[in-house]
């Protein structure tokens, strides 16, 4: 039998703590310690992560960015969350496992280890030719549906050299870049964390 899958997960009240919020948070800092505080992130199974609102997905969700025009994709069906199949999505990323060789996140540097997860994610679904940046520039919360309930974004903002990114995962169709007005266009197709971003993307490159 395949062993369920782990995700990192924080207690909500974590985050309430601090102040919950809806939408974006742009004052990360005091957040991003409070999650990185040994002992705060812990591995639970999926199936039991996804119906406990008591606790929140930490999901990175990086947006690249180059010369005012953003990437962007459709869900296709082998995306992992089946609830935004056909949804267009301004995001990479995803849950963050356990790895093999260091399980738990206590063995090194909560934030250290957490970026290395997101690295290891990003290279999984694309492919980056390009140099870049890399900022953690906002959290994304949204309790207004069942998929925003249970989990918490942590929203990156590649700044891209040039637009040389390939998809690897199979679930990412029709990969493209296009500017704030042409998404703006779109705005109905995206799901609803990329419509959040959207709305807050010219924050992001300041």
């Amino acid at each position: 039998m395949a062993q369920e899958e782990q995700v990192l997960v924080v207690e909500r009240k974590v985050i309430e703590e601090l102040g919950m919020f809806h939408g974006l948070q742009f004052d990360v800092d005091p957040y991003l310690e409070k999650l990185f505080t040994p002992g705060k992130l812990k591995f639970m199974p999926r199936s039991k992560a996804e119906i406990n609102p008591d606790y929140k997905q930490l999901i990175p969700y990086v947006i690249m960015g180059c010369e005012g025009k953003y990437l962007n994709y459709i869900r296709g069906k082998r995306a992992g969350e089946k609830r935004l199949v056909g949804n267009r999505s301004m995001g990479i990323g995803g849950h963050i496992n356990p790895v093999d060789v260091n399980p738990l996140f206590n063995q090194k540097d909560s934030r250290e280890m957490y970026l290395e997860a997101v690295a290891r994610e990003i290279e999984e679904e694309v492919n980056v030719e390009t140099g870049y940046t890399d900022k953690i520039v906002a959290l994304l919360n949204d309790d207004t549906n069942e998929v925003g309930q249970v989990h918490l974004g942590v929203v990156h903002f590649w700044q891209l050299e040039s637009e040389s990114v390939s998809r690897r995962e199979q679930m990412i169709t029709q990969l493209n870049f296009m500017t704030h007005a042409e998404l703006n266009d779109v705005r109905e197709s995206l799901e609803t964390w990329s419509q959040l971003c959207l709305d807050g993307v010219k924050k992001f490159v300041q």
